[in-house]
């Protein structure tokens, strides 16, 4: 089992409400491709002796990310958290990026961790991404940068943030963490900005294993990068600047191009999923499931659905409880935000002030199992319990 987004990646513990005896139908259950094709990969590694430093399978991974999605340039890290700090630091960062509260606490920390101070910004209500308009009433003198995030894989207002960065001379970069395959405007996700920054965890739609990729179309960026996660090194007797070891694995890198090869069967799934849960929840009173829109590509990553507390009777946490009572671990996302965890709220006791639909939506969505495992009878038992939890009001 995979641990899933919200909770801790390295644990393996489950809610207390949950039954340690049986697997749980879990948000975050990898995807994986023809076993036989990646264990002959694992092969030719093992006879070849070459694990890591950018081997065969490294670089082919590399070059069909970027062909997949365009760019000049992949850089394959050993996780996306590194992927961001590396970034953040090849961009110059420093003094104040804007970022949401509304994600993942890693895109926080990997500012927090280089001393850098992550000013958090409330979501557009419609998008759940960064709100354009209150970036600008962000910046100061101190704002170096926008690190926005497109969250659910549907695209940030890419135009709008451009522009503002580009009216005050601040960097542009992207989590695209959830938007592998995703598009805006016709345009795949993976160009925007200086910078985008993917997560291939196990818990992500396509994975290998644990890694993540940076792409972006300026070279010289690129050059740091490829720099800064092999210690600097620019030959190899030779550093030229400071870096970490942020290098991806050959057999992460083979998991990756399997997973690659299977990636339409995985959005395929996906979007079965997607159809079956909207046809099941769609008369339940008080869950408004969160919509795609058929003019861009999506992943169908996640399955979210907001609870509008006046009109059930029973609260998001109780029904989620009740799910896990049933062996089915649907998640808070993105709960509490990241301004209501450690470090962030002792040091902004009041950021949650400036953020109503942060704290609106961190108190309403829940995400629900989905993925290449979960079956249509999988589906109807998630949508059963709920019909039942809010038919009854009741645990």
């Amino acid at each position: 089992m995979s641990a899933s987004e919200d909770g801790p990646k390295n644990s393996m513990r489950l809610p207390s409400d949950c039954r340690a005896d049986v697997v749980p139908l879990v948000v975050g259950r990898p995807n994986l491709g023809q076993r036989e094709r990646f264990l002959a990969r694992v092969e030719d590694i093992l006879d070849r002796r070459w694990l890591s430093n950018g081997g065969k399978y490294v670089q082919e991974f590399e070059s069909r990310i970027a062909d997949f999605l365009g760019v000049g340039h992949c850089i394959a890290m050993c996780n996306a958290t590194v992927g961001l700090e590396i970034t953040i630091r090849a961009l110059g960062l420093r003094g104040e990026v804007i970022v949401p509260s509304f994600t993942f606490v890693a895109t926080a920390h990997a500012l927090k961790w280089q001393e850098i101070t992550p000013v958090f910004c409330d979501i557009d209500p419609a998008t759940h991404n960064i709100d354009p308009l209150q970036v600008e009433k962000l910046i100061t003198p101190r704002t170096t940068g926008i690190l926005a995030v497109h969250l659910w894989g549907r695209a940030c207002d890419t135009e709008a943030l451009q522009a503002i960065a580009d009216k005050h001379g601040l960097q542009l970069m992207y989590d695209a963490s959830h938007a592998f395959g995703c598009t805006h405007r016709g345009k795949l996700i993976g160009g925007f900005g200086h910078a985008e920054v993917f997560s291939f965890h196990a818990t992500k739609f396509l994975n290998t294993l644990e890694g993540g990729v940076v792409t972006t179309n300026d070279p010289v960026l690129a050059d740091k990068a490829r720099q800064m996660k092999n210690f600097g090194f620019t030959y190899y007797d030779q550093v030229d600047r400071l870096g970490i070891n942020g290098k991806m694995n050959e057999i992460s890198a083979a998991m990756g191009l399997t997973n690659l090869e299977a990636i339409d069967e995985f959005v395929a799934a996906n979007r079965r999923n997607y159809e079956a849960y909207r046809e099941e929840l769609r008369e339940l009173p008080g869950l408004e499931l969160l919509s795609y829109d058929d003019r861009n590509q999506h992943n169908y990553q996640y399955i979210v659905v907001a609870v509008d507390q006046e009109k059930t009777l029973v609260s998001r946490d109780d029904i989620v409880t009740e799910l896990h009572q049933h062996d089915i671990l649907a998640r808070r996302y993105f709960y509490p935000g990241c301004h209501r965890l450690e470090p962030y709220r002792s040091e902004q006791p009041d950021a949650g002030l400036r953020l109503p639909e942060t704290e609106r939506l961190a108190a309403c969505l829940i995400s629900l199992p989905t993925g290449s495992t979960v079956e249509r009878a999988d589906i109807s038992r998630v949508c059963g319990v709920l019909r039942r939890v809010l038919t009854d009001g009741k645990r």
